[in-house]
C-alpha cells in the first residue's frame, strides 16, 4: 500500500474557506520564549506572518524575550531573581529589560517579517500611549504566622489600559505592528510586563478574531495527557478547579479567558516550535492546538 502523493494545489484549495474567514480580521500572535528558537525558526516565523498579511489577514505580534534578557544580565553580571514566576525588576534591571525587549529583540522580530516582504514596525507599549501600566502587586502567605505579606516586585507592571489607536493606524496602512511588552505608568516609570498578559490585553482592546499563544507544549492536555482540540471558558475554569490544568498552563489559559471575555472570538494555545504552526492553526481543519472559546 502506498501513501497518497502530496498535492500542494489540493492543500492550497483546501485553505480557501479559511482565507475567506480571516480576510481583514485581526489576529494577535504572542511570540516568545522557546517558540523564538534559532535564527532559522525566527525567519520562518517572519515568513509566516508576512504570508498572513499578504493574503488579507491583519496580524499583530506581541513578543517576549526572557532568554535574551537572561543572556544580557549574565553578560552584565547582574543577578536575576524570580518570585511566583515573575522577574523582580529594580531600577537598574528595568533599563536592561527595556534595552533588550524594546531594542534588540523588537527590531529583530520586525526585521524578520520585513525581510519576508511586508513592512513591519517595532514599537513598545510606551509608544503612542499604547500601554498604560500600573505596578503589579502579589501577596504570599507566611507559613509560620499565616499572615499575608505584599511582595515588592519592583518595576513589574500590568496593563491598566490599552489604547489601540496606534495599532489601528498601522494596521490600516498594511503595516504589521510588533509590540514589546513594556509600558509606562502614571508616575512616569517604565514597567516590565509579562508578554502573555500584554498579548491578551492587546487582543481584547482590538477585539481580535483570534489570539494565538505560541508556547512549547502542544496545547491544553487532559488528565491522560491527550491534547484537547477545543474548550469553552467554563470548561477551562472547571479544569483549573479540578486540578488537571495546573502549573505554568494556568496563567496561559487565564490570559485566553481574559481575551475571550473581552470580545476576542477565540484564543488558541499551540506549540510554536512546530513548523508553520500559525498557518496550520488558521488554515487547516484540524488546527494545531487548543481553541478556547466563549
Amino acid at each position: 500500500m502506498t501513501d497518497t502523493p502530496y498535492d500542494p494545489m489540493e492543500n492550497l484549495a483546501g485553505a480557501l474557506p479559511f482565507l475567506k474567514r480571516y480576510d481583514d480580521e485581526i489576529i494577535v500572535v504572542k511570540y516568545g520564549g522557546h517558540a523564538m528558537g534559532e535564527e532559522e525558526t525566527a525567519l520562518r516565523f517572519g515568513r509566516d506572518i508576512a504570508l498572513l498579511e499578504q493574503v488579507g489577514v491583519s496580524p499583530v505580534v506581541v513578543h517576549g524575550g526572557g532568554p535574551q534578557i537572561n543572556a544580557m544580565l549574565k553578560r552584565l553580571n547582574v543577578q536575576s531573581n524570580f518570585v511566583q514566576g515573575l522577574r523582580v525588576t529594580d531600577a537598574q534591571m528595568v533599563d536592561v529589560v527595556e534595552m533588550v525587549l524594546a531594542g534588540t529583540v523588537n527590531k529583530q522580530v520586525a526585521a524578520a517579517i520585513t525581510r519576508a516582504g511586508v513592512t513591519a514596525v517595532g514599537i513598545s507599549g510606551k509608544d503612542g500611549d499604547l500601554i498604560r501600566a500600573r505596578k503589579l502587586t502579589r501577596t504570599v502567605r507566611d507559613p509560620g504566622s499565616n499572615i499575608e505579606q505584599v511582595l515588592d516586585l519592583g518595576f513589574v507592571g500590568e496593563p491598566e489600559y490599552v489604547n489601540p489607536k496606534v495599532l489601528q493606524l498601522l494596521i490600516g496602512a498594511d503595516i504589521v505592528p510588533v509590540v514589546a511588552p513594556v509600558g509606562v505608568g502614571a508616575d512616569g516609570h517604565t514597567y516590565n510586563i509579562n508578554a502573555d498578559t500584554v498579548a491578551g490585553a492587546v487582543a481584547g482592546a482590538l477585539e481580535a478574531e483570534r489570539l494565538l499563544m505560541l508556547t512549547d507544549v502542544p496545547g491544553v492536555l487532559d488528565a491522560e495527557k491527550r491534547l484537547i482540540p477545543e474548550m469553552t471558558v467554563a470548561e477551562v475554569k472547571q479544569g483549573i478547579i479540578d486540578g488537571w490544568i495546573s502549573g505554568g498552563m494556568i496563567p496561559k489559559v487565564e490570559t485566553c479567558i481574559y481575551a475571550v471575555e473581552r470580545g476576542v472570538k477565540g484564543a488558541v494555545i499551540l506549540d510554536g516550535r512546530v513548523p508553520h504552526a500559525v498557518l496550520r492553526e488558521l488554515f487547516t481543519d484540524g488546527g494545531a492546538g487548543t481553541l478556547i472559546r466563549p
